[in-house]
């Protein structure tokens, strides 16, 4: 199995059926074959014209309604977007971008998603991944088609098998059901021990940090069982102290 069948190009809602064919195209140019589409457009004529000799890829996608159907056997989760800004995490040069998702991919599934042709990914899309991809372009028109920036990082990507001018860290990374279950935890614990107040802006900030940072480089399966044993250490902490504290 080569690597390239662990990268799932994800498309959100996207609303031309053309987009979706043309995107199909630009990943089979690359060598790929993993079309993931969240409430897609209906795929009419327009679409397999436009994947020219990519039909097996549209007929192959994968259709969810739901985006967290999609991501929850993914170990990593990047996005692509040209806005900027604080609440939008990390930020990254395609060139960097697609660096992680090679060294990922060797041995882990890889989603990268797009956004709508006119909004991009949702802030709460957004909030889904560990880092975000942007495409230098020029300032008279910043904005790429939706199939250039699936081409654009298609090709990138293609390209780091062949430049290998970096390390490639061949390991397995737990997916994003069992990084929910340790934010959940993670959340309770802190909430425990009085971290965390009442202020529900202040809970969804925090698990959206925890998010972009375990996110950003993905957890092994020792990493994680470090955190719960960390987790479990302090939860037993916290009974000892409750249970002395009543003898007297």
């Amino acid at each position: 199995m080569s690597w390239k069948d662990n990268v799932y190009f994800v498309l959100v809602e996207t609303k031309e059926s053309g987009n979706i064919g043309a995107a199909s195209r630009a990943i089979k140019n690359m060598g790929f074959t993993k079309l993931v589409l969240i409430n897609p457009a209906d795929l009419t004529d327009e679409a397999y014209c436009m994947a020219w000799r990519s039909k097996d890829i549209i007929e192959k996608a994968e259709i969810y309604s739901n985006l967290d159907f999609a991501l929850k056997d993914k170990s990593l989760v990047t996005g692509t977007t040209r806005r900027r800004g604080s609440k939008r995490g990390a930020i990254v040069d395609i060139k960097d971008g697609v660096k992680r998702i090679y060294d990922v991919a060797q041995n882990n599934k890889v989603a990268i998603l797009f956004g709508r042709e006119d909004k991009g990914l949702f802030n709460e899309e957004v909030e889904r991944c560990g880092y975000l991809m942007t495409i230098p372009t020029s300032n008279a028109q910043p904005s790429l088609n939706l199939s250039q920036a699936v081409l654009i990082t298609a090709y990138e990507l293609m390209r780091c098998e062949e430049l290998k001018d970096y390390h490639i860290e061949r390991q397995f990374y737990v997916d994003q059901s069992e990084l929910n279950k340790l934010y959940e935890r993670l959340f309770q614990v802190l909430k425990k021990i009085g971290y965390i107040s009442e202020n529900r802006d202040i809970e969804n900030r925090l698990i959206n940090n925890f998010r972009h940072f375990f996110g950003r480089t993905g957890l092994t399966f020792w990493e994680l069982k470090l955190l719960h044993g960390l987790c479990t250490h302090i939860e037993e902490l916290l009974t000892h102290n409750y249970q002395y504290k009543g003898d007297f």
